[in-house]
């Protein structure tokens, strides 16, 4: 099938009114993304497992006999879920793009000689549960699985409730070492979240990425007193709204001075009324820099905010500097040529699977507009099939 036919199968999936997409783990949606993608496998005769994090992964050859004989396989994918109202091509063009991959592989006559794998990870953006990278995390054993199953959502049910409705057992969750042991290299194709290669010289519509910022998560509790807002005099009230507002304006004083980006991007408010004093606002702060030191500097100075405030400051999810394989890099600029090399700042399942071990590298696909996590986001179709030419000859590489 062509680019236009699977991207056209795929978008009316999880597509709001907005033009943005709401594709949450383990909801209806997620669950009819998830059927695509098995099907797309099976029409394409690749084996498909489903990990004991809830990973998907389709396979072209048998991953089980090449590692038995040392010689793992060659995967790449991404993920399709989205954050609130997100882009479309935040995950699926990965996802579409290594299926296509394989289709433009077989058309030329390649046989590889290490099994291709294609995954969709489960619960990339975190924006149901709260912890990024959900699936790989759960997967490599950096997420444990009595944590992630005890994550609440915005409705208070727990992600075991969500499973056990998505028909899975949650005592099944756990890392899954035979999985990865599938996986000799991981290559993820991204849309680029930034301008990096819209704004360089040149006319380049992919990039090699070099490494991902380190970058966190963390939870914020800010006290208040509830009372009526208009029998409540100022001098009289502890309103916790006041206390988010500082953080808010703090967080981007803190930023600025650390040469980070910080992001307070989501709230709750209790009892959440008009005519009501807020008694407990709980906020989420997103938080990254080039260099660790400055994230941590930030943190601590918002943490001590919020201790004046009388509140409390939780991490929810951390993850350091990824470096990509320097090995793995030189070969995808010996297939790709010289084309740019960027670092980034937003997390990928394909850094989950470097922390852990896996030789990893990334393909980033032009952004014209820089915009991402939002309907504004875009890539040319031009662009796109560039990516997987780009993938294509990078596997032929991996994979002979």
């Amino acid at each position: 099938m062509s680019f236009d036919a699977v991207w056209a199968e795929l978008a009316p999936v999880g597509l709001a009114a907005s033009g943005g997409y709401c594709r949450f783990a383990w909801t209806p949606v997620d669950l009819e993304l998830r059927e695509w993608f098995a099907a797309a496998a099976w029409d394409r005769g690749l084996d498909v497992t489903t990990d004991r994090a809830g990973n998907q992964w389709a396979w072209w050859g048998d991953p089980d006999a090449a590692a038995a004989a040392g010689h793992p396989g060659v995967a790449t994918g991404s993920h399709l879920d989205s954050v609130p109202d997100g882009g479309g091509f935040d995950g699926p063009l990965g996802v579409v793009s290594a299926l296509l991959a394989v289709d433009l592989l077989r058309s030329r006559g390649f046989t590889p000689s290490r099994p291709i794998g294609v995954a969709s990870f489960a619960d990339e953006e975190g924006a149901r549960f709260g912890v990024a990278c959900g699936g790989s995390r759960l997967l490599t054993g950096a997420l444990a699985p009595d944590r992630a199953l005890g994550l609440r959502d915005a409705s208070g049910d727990t992600m075991a409730d969500a499973l056990r409705a998505a028909g899975r057992e949650p005592a099944e969750v756990s890392a899954d070492p035979e999985t990865l042991r599938r996986v000799g290299t991981f290559v993820e194709l991204h849309v680029e979240q930034g301008r990096g290669l819209a704004d360089a010289a040149g006319d380049e519509p992919v990039a090699l990425g070099a490494g991902i910022w380190p970058h966190g998560r963390w939870r914020v509790e800010l006290p208040g007193e509830a009372n009526h807002a208009g029998t409540t005099a100022l001098d009289d009230r502890h309103d916790a709204m006041l206390g988010y507002a500082r953080l808010v304006l703090a967080a981007r004083t803190s930023a600025a001075r650390y040469s980070a980006v910080a992001t307070c991007g989501k709230v709750q408010v209790q009892p959440n009324g008009v005519n009501a004093i807020p008694s407990l606002v709980t906020a989420w702060l997103d938080a990254r820099a080039p260099d660790e030191h400055d994230v941590r500097m930030v943190v601590d100075e918002l943490n001590a905010l919020t201790a004046a405030e009388g509140g409390r400051f939780y991490e929810e999810s951390w993850t350091g500097r990824t470096s990509f394989d320097a090995a793995l890099l030189a070969q995808l600029r010996d297939v790709l040529g010289d084309v740019p090399t960027l670092s980034t700042g937003a997390g990928h399942d394909a850094g989950i699977l470097a922390a852990a071990g896996v030789p990893t590298a990334m393909i980033f696909v032009r952004n014209p507009t820089g915009v991402s996590h939002s309907p504004a986001e875009y890539a040319e179709r031009t662009d796109c099939l560039a990516g997987i030419e780009a993938l294509s000859a990078v596997l032929a590489r991996l994979a002979a």
